[in-house]
């Protein structure tokens, strides 16, 4: 999709996809649909999207190698596949830091768990195509702009930040993280419109939280005192069942921040304000 077909060149359209820290019913994981051709992370969410809305995403950015993240990435090349060639589109680009990409080939598209769609239908003109990010680095895609952020995470991990042009308000999506100084040493030199920042665990498992670096709602609250500016906090990658008894925990922190729990099939618009 380029600049000047989309709806308003001048604004982002986020479809949130999936937000949940694991499936049931009416769960989803984490997906991201920017406009209508770049695909954040690829959980379940995907699932939602109709044949033809698949085929239209050109590219994928994983913030990591979480089953959780990139689930989907195998079954949209297979579905996207027919519709891209007849269409003649070139493969999609899947963009991911170098040690993400390495378990996609090994444990993913390895021929035992599902075929290497980076090699079919054929090598030149493969479904999937990989590209290696790094953190720290920005890059332009089809009008977008898209800086890689870094993130604290088991494996090596990272977030975006998206605008809709240079120097535009961001919508920032922290990925899989716990505490990470160097997120919030980035972002005070960013202008923030929308923040999507996880919280997977409750306060009675803090512990479990810091040894799998993830938040809960007391640490959360120590991030988010490093985050200036009036910017809506969104909070993701709440486990199923738990969302009221998180979120009512998070509210009784101290805070004069506007900070909601995301939900799976709303659209988020980022413009030029809050």
């Amino acid at each position: 999709m380029t600049q000047e077909h989309r709806p308003n060149a001048a604004e982002l359209q986020v479809r949130v996809l999936g937000c949940s820290g694991s499936i049931a019913a009416g769960c989803r994981t984490t997906s991201f649909l920017v406009d209508a051709d770049i695909l954040v992370d690829a959980g379940t969410g995907v699932g939602d999207l109709t044949q033809e809305e698949i085929a239209g995403i050109d590219h994928i950015f994983l913030s990591h190698s979480h089953l959780d993240h990139v689930f989907a990435v195998g079954l949209l090349a297979d579905t996207g596949l027919r519709l891209r060639e007849a269409q003649k589109r070139p493969p999609v680009q899947v963009h991911a830091l170098p040690q993400t990409l390495d378990a996609l080939r090994q444990h993913i598209f390895n021929g035992v768990i599902w075929p290497d769609f980076t090699r079919i239908p054929s090598p030149s003109q493969p479904a999937l195509a990989f590209g290696e990010l790094a953190v720290g680095q920005r890059m332009e895609v089809a009008g977008r702009y898209i800086e890689v952020l870094p993130a604290a995470h088991t494996v090596p991990a990272v977030g975006f930040a998206i605008t809709a042009a240079p120097h535009a308000p961001a919508w920032v999506y922290t990925g899989d993280t716990g505490p990470n100084p160097a997120l919030w040493q980035r972002l005070t030199t960013l202008p923030v419109h929308t923040l999507v920042i996880e919280t997977a665990f409750s306060d009675d498992e803090e512990a479990l939280a810091r040894i799998s670096q993830h938040l809960c709602p007391t640490l959360l609250e120590a991030e988010l005192r490093a985050l200036g500016g009036d910017v809506n906090v969104l909070i993701t990658h709440i486990k199923p069942g738990e969302v009221d008894a998180v979120m009512r925990e998070i509210a009784t922190h101290a805070s004069a921040r506007r900070v909601r729990a995301l939900m799976a099939g709303e659209v988020l618009t980022i413009t030029g304000s809050n």
